[in-house]
């Protein structure tokens, strides 16, 4: 049986230094994605919405893990790759301290033989044994994000802010301009990990000022 570790052959994209942000060029890749905003009142933590849809892209990035593994044709085994988001404002930026204004998309990268008929037949087969509302929001797409920053950071979310100055600041230093949507994606399982010990890419594109 084939297997394949897309963390290690993209190792530059998903293990970042937590001392320097850097600059790196993230090609297109298929994901399994999921839209929603935090209502009114209420935190990530708080959402059923948004653990609706976490559990969502969980099991269907595991369905088709085993789907892809367990296949007569060509089997291949990989692990799953880590649960990332895309967060903004109707402002167009994203602003911390107004999370009852966070819109986001959740999404997991999958490699790339996995096809939008696999997906369509893993969310099928998750109804079949418990119905989840985020299934049906579910969608397979592709999203290139071209040019961006990123760094590691270590330690609780609502820290986040003293590392996200520290990009801002790469950015005017080194003639860069922000774009797009912030970008985080969580290195392990944000529901069972302590938060000191929490591990979050920060990324966020970019383009040069003219």
């Amino acid at each position: 049986m084939k297997k394949i570790d897309l963390r290690k052959e993209l190792k530059y994209l998903y293990a970042p230094s937590a001392e320097k942000v850097e600059i790196v060029d993230v090609p297109k890749f298929d994901f399994v994605m999921i839209d929603g905003k935090i209502q009114p009142g209420e935190t990530p933590a708080t959402s059923q919405e948004f653990q609706d849809a976490i559990g969502a892209l969980y099991g269907a990035s595991y369905t088709l893990k085993f789907m892809s593994k367990l296949r007569k044709t060509n089997p291949i085994d990989y692990p799953v790759m880590a649960l990332e988001g895309l967060w903004w404002t109707d402002s167009g930026e994203f602003d911390f301290n107004k999370k009852d204004e966070w819109k986001w998309t959740m999404m997991m990268m999958q490699p790339e033989h996995i096809t939008e008929e696999m997906c369509q037949e893993a969310l099928q087969k998750l109804r079949d044994k418990k119905e989840n509302p985020a299934l049906s929001k579910t969608r397979f797409e592709s999203f290139h994000e071209g040019l961006c920053m990123q760094i590691m950071h270590i330690g609780p979310y609502a820290e986040e802010p003293r590392t996200i100055e520290k990009m801002k600041t790469f950015a005017q230093e080194n003639g860069y301009s922000l774009r797009g949507k912030h970008h985080e994606i969580y290195l392990g399982d944000p529901r069972r990990a302590k938060p000191e010990a929490l591990r979050t890419i920060l990324r966020h594109p970019v383009e040069r000022e003219a």
